[in-house]
């Protein structure tokens, strides 16, 4: 481990700015003086636009500048907001109607944008978009994530944007003809808002020659692309900053209309113009994540062993296509189809539907959680209509170690895995000996307790390459250039820490660098818990370059053969041992510039496959419903690790948020498509109470798709907890006649499971 990291729980370096008020947010950065922008965004779900007037709002005080979709034309501007498409199971593509930067012709849902108004303060702002004339006819909306409904768009008949599929489902069909045992299960993924604690926000500065966009965001290179194409620039003509970014989750990861217009307003004002959103405006406009109903079919033979498997997934891709929305639930979801089981029979069909909701994105795990969710939940289910222990279940059909490297059903070449061990570790971590005891005294005290255990897989995802360029400043200290973005994971401390290790390097006196296209050419942003694999290789090869031309430089200047020994350079020639800064000074004296600038791009041949168990320990309240975790643990294979402290915070936020679905949060609208749940008064985030002291171990199997044998570990708390807590609240219920649980496990939903029949004969 000496070579890839001494493993050691560093506390984070960027913390001490962030507690004591000196972190740099995007509000923090607006430039002074700039102009504020204002968005009007729609009123009602579904409705024929008939008319929309904009000049009294422009004539009102303050105001500078009011847009429509035809100002934003009349600028060259390309209104058509980026989309990914997949192919239909027929070979012709999803459909692919125009999402316009702001509403064209008709409204689609609630909080879409309409118009956007810049003035000198918000106040002013709001007050003359209170002075626009929006008439409109309105239609019936379409709420339900199902086929069919009022018409959203032309190219959609039926509501249905796409029926993708992946898999043989003849041999599946077959192979369920034969089958001993067969058991379905359906299973609701609820919609959920991400709610960042810093909102979305952006401003927009033009010198008269380049645009300068500042955003709170993921990655800095897709929106440069993004905004030079749209606006008509050339790419050099634009730069896209990211301050410090108080979390993304995914929702953060892709455009928004709202930097388009910003940009648009500031290259026709000549001044700056700001945007950030107020809590209820991100909760109408923000990506959504989740939402999505399968059903999903298990076939067995007479010993237990899986034989096929069979997903009919329908879900809800909002008014338009988002970025990424139609490939999350079908090609990123197929990615872990089969999970950590040995079966090659399977089969996936998804049909996606436009309904008149806010769009449906990435949300922290982007398909992954959803795909894992489903298997672990019709697993336990077919334990318990098999009447066989779900934990032995599960080992009866692992991929065995020895069957590594391993291409799953879906084409994913799993490089290695000891899941037997993993789960063993868990076990005796969550102390499953003795929760019969522990099940007992809930019981004397009048309450249910159950347990329920999750076994993942994740599948690493996002651009494989990535750059890493180190320079040795004047004054002493070294810039680290780093092609991610930070959203709160810790990557100032982990990348410092990392080449620190490599070269001997004193963490504190390296500054990581991330966020400026002018600074840094290219990179892959954030997303898909793809930052240390990639950056750390990436780092990796670069300290290489690094000690290779210190090392030719020192042998002329000491004489002799020169090694390094991850802390000096050290030669038989010379008693001088020179740390790496020591070294850089000898070279800038020397006139070696050269040696003081040096990057490497690096890609890997490979995705790594995190994986692990979650075992959860829940306690159900008969008489009211109210569900608490007592217990949590979870035992990853994350390989190796360059900081278990980071890696440990980053599971418990994702266990955080995998509760807070599974237990509270949930997006609600009524019939006619307004959010019923559009403020914290009506959306129910997990609190401090709410949650469990997570119990967290590391049971590594190095990865051998990358140098450092590492796997990605930022969404795997959240792939993990869902299944893991519904299937310990229906172990709690199922003696008291609960046969089906979905979420959010709230107690009026618990009660009503406990106390309706109907519940009791699914």
């Amino acid at each position: 481990m000496e070579k890839f990291g001494k493993s050691q729980s560093v506390t984070r370096k960027e913390d001490l700015r962030f507690l004591t008020g000196h972190g740099q947010y995007l509000s923090d950065v607006v430039p002074e003086g700039a102009l504020v922008a204002y968005v009007f965004r729609s009123p009602v779900a579904h409705a024929e636009i008939t008319a929309l007037e904009l000049e009294d709002a422009r004539a009102s005080e303050g105001v500078h500048l009011v847009i429509g979709v035809e100002d934003l034309e009349a600028e060259g501007v390309d209104i058509a907001m980026d989309a990914t498409v997949v192919k239909n199971r027929d070979g012709s593509p999803g459909a692919a109607p125009l999402r316009p930067i702001l509403a064209k012709g008709r409204v689609r849902f609630v909080g879409e944008p309409v118009a956007v108004v810049v003035a000198e303060t918000m106040a002013q702002a709001r007050d003359a978009a209170e002075l626009i004339g929006f008439d409109y006819d309105e239609l019936e909306a379409h709420v339900e994530p199902r086929p069919g409904g009022p018409l959203i768009h032309d190219q959609a008949p039926g509501n249905v944007a796409f029926d993708w599929q992946m898999g043989d489902a003849a041999a599946t069909e077959a192979a369920f003809a034969q089958a001993a045992h067969h058991v379905t299960l359906e299973v609701e993924d609820n919609r959920i808002i991400a709610n960042s604690m810093e909102p979305r926000g952006a401003y927009a500065e033009w010198d008269g020659k380049r645009l300068h966009l500042a955003f709170s965001g993921q990655g800095v290179w897709e929106l440069k692309d993004q905004l030079a194409q749209k606006l008509g620039l050339e790419r050099e003509q634009v730069r896209v900053t990211t301050p410090d970014v108080g979390g993304g989750f995914g929702m953060k990861g892709m455009s928004y209309p709202e930097y388009y217009l910003i940009a648009v307003a500031a290259r026709k004002l000549g001044r700056a113009v700001s945007w950030i959103a107020e809590r209820g405006e991100g909760m109408l406009s923000d990506n959504a994540g989740r939402d999505l109903v399968s059903v999903a079919e298990l076939a067995f033979d007479g010993d237990h062993r899986i034989t096929a498997y069979r997903v009919n997934t329908i879900c809800n891709l909002g008014a338009y296509n988002s970025e990424l929305g139609q490939p999350i639930q079908t090609e990123l979801f197929a990615k872990v189809l089969m999970g950590c089981y040995d079966v090659q029979t399977t089969c996936l069909n998804v049909q996606g539907v436009y309904t008149n909701t806010t769009q449906v994105d990435a949300y922290r795990g982007a398909g992954r959680p959803e795909a894992i969710y489903v298997l672990e939940r019709v697993m336990d289910h077919a334990a318990r209509e098999l009447r066989i222990d779900p934990w032995e279940l599960r080992r009866r059909n692992f991929i065995s170690a020895d069957k590594f490297p391993y291409t799953s059903a879906t084409g994913e070449l799993y490089d290695v895995g000891d899941f037997h061990r993993v789960l063993g570790a868990v076990e005796r971590a969550a102390d499953r000996a003795g929760f019969a005891a522990r099940r007992a005294a809930s019981e004397r005290a009048g309450k249910l307790r159950g347990m329920g255990l999750c076994y993942y897989i994740e599948s690493i995802l996002g651009l494989p390459s990535e750059t890493a360029r180190v320079v040795f400043e004047e004054d002493g200290t070294v810039s680290l250039y780093v092609g991610t973005q930070s959203n709160g994971q810790g990557h100032e401390t982990v990348f410092a820490q990392f080449l620190s290790d490599q070269t001997g390097i004193p963490a504190d006196q390296i500054n990581v660098i991330q966020g400026d296209s002018d600074l840094i050419a290219e990179g892959g942003g954030t997303g898909g818990s793809r930052s240390v694999t990639t950056q750390g290789t990436a780092t990796l090869a670069t300290s290489s370059k690094i000690i290779e031309g210190f090392t030719a430089f020192l042998e002329g200047e000491l004489g002799g053969k020169v090694s390094f020994d991850d802390m000096t350079f050290r030669t038989d020639a010379s008693n001088q041992t020179p740390t790496m800064l020591e070294a850089a000074q000898m070279a800038r004296a020397a006139g070696r510039m050269d040696l003081l600038d040096q990057s490497a791009r690096t890609e890997l041949p490979g995705r790594s496959y995190p994986n692990g168990g979650h075992v959860a320990e829940v306690e159900i309240d008969p008489e009211t419903g109210r569900l608490t975790i007592e217990r949590y643990t979870v035992t990853d294979d994350f390989g190796n690790l360059v900081n278990p402290m980071l890696a440990e915070g980053q599971v418990h936020g994702g266990v955080a948020q995998g509760i807070g679905q599974a237990v509270s949060e949930h997006v609600v609208y009524d019939d006619e498509g307004q959010l019923l749940s559009a403020s914290f008064m009506d959306y129910a985030m997990p609190r401090a109470s709410d949650l469990p002291l997570i119990a967290f171990s590391s049971e590594p199997v190095p990865s051998t798709a990358n140098p450092l044998g590492m796997k990605g570990c930022g969404e795997a708390g959240t792939v993990g907890a869902l299944a893991a807590v519904a299937n310990a609240a229906l172990d709690a219920l199922y003696d008291a006649g609960g046969r089906k649980v979905d979420m959010p496990l709230t107690p009026s939903r618990v009660w009503s499971w406990l106390n309706d029949p109907k519940n009791a004969a699914q």
